[in-house]
């Protein structure tokens, strides 16, 4: 379910938003420069990627490194016929930004 499709309630929405950041790990990966590039970045191997990518705040953490180049993102959104708004929304969802002032912690 792509993220503009504006899915209801939070567990559909984190749904959607984790469906963006496997569609970004597979981007990566399809280029061998940019799949060494986040290896290279994140610390991971090969052979630990996979396990990686089964722990929580996996999703966030790619995504995280998608937004960080501004022409890897406009490339992925292209691909993907997203608005790249719609990446940083599917970040903010699994990663929401800090608020000191919240009376819930994120775990």
């Amino acid at each position: 379910m792509p993220i503009q499709e504006k899915p209801k309630g939070l567990d559909a929405q984190r749904a959607a938003a984790q469906e963006v950041a496997v569609a970004a790990l597979s981007f990566i990966a399809a280029d061998g420069e940019r799949l060494v590039r986040f290896l290279g970045e994140t610390g991971l191997s090969p052979a630990s990627l996979r396990e990686a990518a089964g722990k929580s705040g996996f999703g966030a953490g790619v995504l995280a490194f998608l937004l960080s180049d501004e022409a890897m993102l406009l490339a992925f959104a292209a691909d993907q016929k997203l608005d790249p708004k719609h990446v940083v929304a599917a970040h903010d969802i699994l990663a929401p930004p800090f608020d000191p002032d919240a009376p819930v912690r994120r775990l």
